[in-house]
């Protein structure tokens, strides 16, 4: 039993047998079939080579046969000669099956990952916002990865595995028979002892690689919280050092003891499986050594014999747990059509219309919202945790109705938990709503372009997200291929070239995760300056000037002075003094509009507008108030 064919039968009984048990989703072979025919030929070829090197397992002990029987005992040394020269051609041509056969092995599963990959990636994208708060981001990206590589794993490993060892065993049983049909079944007689302790630590081995590869998940979890930017500062500003060590230490020894556990199993493991192959050994020379002395068989037959016992269980053992190697194949796959069978709750109309470019319209009638349910936009099996909350909320917005005309900044004003990020969210389509609709230039989003839409849409969050990448890829994302010139335009109308342009890489400076290498003022800004260069005809504003000291706040609103210039503009203010210069406040309290109008307008009516206002400014002046005011509209 060769050290290769060994580790292949650990993976084979090491897996989770009861894998074997579950019952897979109506149609679930008949779909992964469908992703082998772009393959169909190469899977042809590389089944037909897999049968043509299997072949070649019974050929060179035969031949070993020979050599003695033919050349050695009757002294024919040209006959050694020629049959040990085909043993070397033998040996070289599969060499060579083998290459090729890995080359189209290769080919297949490479393609076949390529094809999953970009399709769950595409799919994950289109999905809501909802389905990321939720998901584990862990969990998502091994479904990208290791069961993507588990799927593909049915046309290669499985695929081939299976051809192999049947064919193998086929012709080595065979060959074996015609040299002696009764050591042949003494030989498969020993097949129960051979198998016993292999599904014995088989399943000891299955249950601790499911221990360790839980420990790992859950030590790689714990080093990925620390590591990002966030964990770490959490860590430095409230963590205990020693603890910190102390747990990590407990669960890195939880690891190494799981290991040494698994080294230890695999090794008796070997031994047990050695030790029967060897007696099984120890029984054809002897039995065959008695019938070779009363010229039952010759001494060729005999070291053939031998030779093809030494090739015959390892087929044997991986064929006994092929079904567990086929299910645990189509699992994976089942477990990636899981996320591509999740319905974007948002799609695109079947004849969509594209938006034009440009201040646009903006219009909500009788709009109504809920958030959906975890059903809706989840999988249980991608959260953290499988909380009961998976009905969904009430409802968010109720009969909202208001609109905006080209180049009108309106605002968004209200306590916190009203519905305002929900409208906000809505202008953007993360989200349509359960009742009414909302409309650009007259056309309801639904039957917009999603292309257009995010042409024509430009949302600044108060935490605006920057990849740990340069400032150039990060402003490029709004606009692929614009020009350095475009770049530093739009970085002086934000406020923020003087920042980059002293810094030591210019716009090839790297922001960091999350861009923590900057202030809340300057990533503010650099959102900022993305959005110029993105051009949108409705820039949407979500409290961008929140949580900034003064400095910065004033920088920023100055900034978002030159943004909206010109633009349709929807904001959501914190800050009250920061819209007095809207053309429209609109109150929104428990999802409604409340009250309507402008600053002194709604001053003049009292209510909630002005209770917010004269709270948040009763130790103000009137002075400071203005001063961070946004330019009034022309």
């Amino acid at each position: 039993m060769s050290m290769h064919g060994g580790w292949g039968m650990v993976r084979s009984l090491t897996r989770d047998s009861s894998v074997a048990q579950r019952k897979l989703a109506p149609g679930t072979a008949k779909r992964v079939l469908s992703y082998a025919r772009p393959y169909k030929a190469q899977i042809g070829i590389f089944l037909v080579l897999v049968i043509l090197d299997s072949a070649l397992v019974v050929a060179t002990p035969l031949l070993f046969g020979q050599i003695i029987d033919k050349g050695v005992s009757l002294g024919r040394s040209d006959v050694v000669v020629r049959l040990s020269l085909i043993i070397a051609v033998i040996a070289v041509l599969d060499a060579a099956l083998t290459l090729v056969q890995r080359w189209y092995s290769s080919r297949i599963g490479e393609g076949l990952i390529f094809d999953l990959r970009t399709q769950v990636f595409s799919h994950v994208l289109k999905q809501p916002i909802a389905f990321f708060t939720r998901a584990q981001t862990g969990a998502l990206v091994s479904r990208l990865n290791n069961d993507v590589i588990g799927a593909q794993q049915a046309f290669t490993s499985t695929l081939s595995g299976v051809v192999s060892n049947v064919v193998s065993l086929l012709f080595i049983i065979t060959a074996m028979a015609t040299k002696s049909w009764a050591l042949t079944l003494a030989a498969l007689a020993l097949l129960p002892f051979f198998l016993i302790p292999a599904r014995v630590m088989g399943r000891r081995l299955a249950g601790l690689s499911h221990e360790a590869m839980g420990l790992n998940a859950e030590l790689g979890t714990r080093m990925t919280e620390r590591f990002n930017v966030a964990g770490a500062l959490l860590v430095k500003l409230f963590g205990h050092p020693r603890i910190e060590d102390e747990q990590y230490a407990e669960r890195a020894g939880r690891v190494r003891d799981v290991g040494v556990k698994i080294a230890l199993s695999r090794t008796v493991f070997f031994i047990a499986l050695t030790l029967v192959a060897s007696l099984a050994t120890a029984l054809v020379y002897g039995a065959g050594g008695v019938m070779a002395v009363n010229r039952q068989l010759t001494v060729g037959d005999l070291l053939a014999l031998a030779a093809l016992l030494g090739r015959l269980y390892g087929p044997l053992t991986s064929l006994s747990n092929v079904r567990v190697d086929v299910m645990t194949a189509l699992v994976s796959f089942e477990r990636v059509f899981e996320v591509l069978d999740l319905k974007p709750i948002v799609q695109e109309a079947a004849n969509p219309v594209a938006l034009q470019p440009g201040p646009v319209s903006l219009e909500f009638d009788g709009v109504g919202f809920r958030y959906p349910s975890a059903d809706e936009v989840s999988l249980i099996s991608l959260e953290t945790v499988a909380s009961g909350d998976r009905r969904g909320g009430g409802s968010v917005l109720d009969d909202v109705t208001f609109s905006i005309q080209p180049g009108q900044l309106v605002a968004l004003v209200g306590p916190s938990g009203a519905g305002k990020t929900t409208i906000t969210s809505l202008v953007a389509r993360l989200y349509d709503p359960t009742v009414g609709h909302v409309r650009l230039d007259g056309i309801d989003l639904r039957d917009a372009t999603m292309d257009s839409l995010h042409d024509v849409v430009g949302v600044v969050t108060q935490d605006a997200h920057l990849f740990h990448d340069t400032i150039r890829a990060n402003l490029a994302y709004a606009k692929p291929g614009a020009t350095e010139e475009e770049m530093v335009s739009v970085l002086k109308s934000a406020q923020v070239w003087d920042l980059v342009s002293g810094l030591p890489e210019g716009l090839d400076t790297v922001v960091g995760d999350r861009g923590h290498r900057l202030s809340g003022g300057e990533k503010q800004r650099l959102a900022i300056a993305r959005l110029l260069l993105k051009g949108p005809g409705l820039v949407v504003l979500d409290e961008a000037t929140a949580h900034l000291d003064s400095e910065s706040e004033l920088a920023v609103q100055r900034a978002l002075d030159t943004a909206l210039a010109g633009r349709t503009a929807l904001v959501i203010a914190h800050r009250l003094s920061t819209v007095r210069g809207a053309d429209q406040i609109l109150v929104v309290v428990d999802g409604r509009i409340v009250q309507r109008g402008k600053h002194h307008e709604l001053l003049a009516q009292g209510g909630v507008y002005a209770d917010l206002y004269n709270t948040q400014f009763a130790t103000q002046t009137r002075s400071e108030a203005d001063g961070a005011s946004l330019a009034p509209r022309s």
